[in-house]
């Protein structure tokens, strides 16, 4: 694969990941949805971390995100900046 192929791949996959980044999307979260749901709905987290039983995702940039705290698998907050 060419360089300018995998240079094109990358912005694609990274504008679809952006794009689960939305009102419409936040709008279906759910306390209680296992973490697995979320990952369905939003596609794999930019960074997660926790302790102690506990989780926070963040989906997103620092302009534009979606962010779930876990307790073990299920969601129990979740909030957002910069959504259309």
């Amino acid at each position: 694969m060419s360089v300018r192929r995998f240079a094109l791949l990358a912005i694609c996959v990274a504008l679809t990941a952006c794009d689960k980044i939305n009102q419409k999307n936040y709008s279906q979260l759910k306390a209680g949805m296992a973490k697995g749901e979320v990952e369905q709905l939003l596609g794999d987290p930019s960074e997660c971390a926790g302790a102690a039983g506990f989780t926070s995702c963040t989906w997103g940039d620092q302009e534009r995100f979606i962010s779930v705290q876990f307790a073990g698998d299920k969601v129990v907050m979740f909030s957002g900046k910069g959504l259309k």
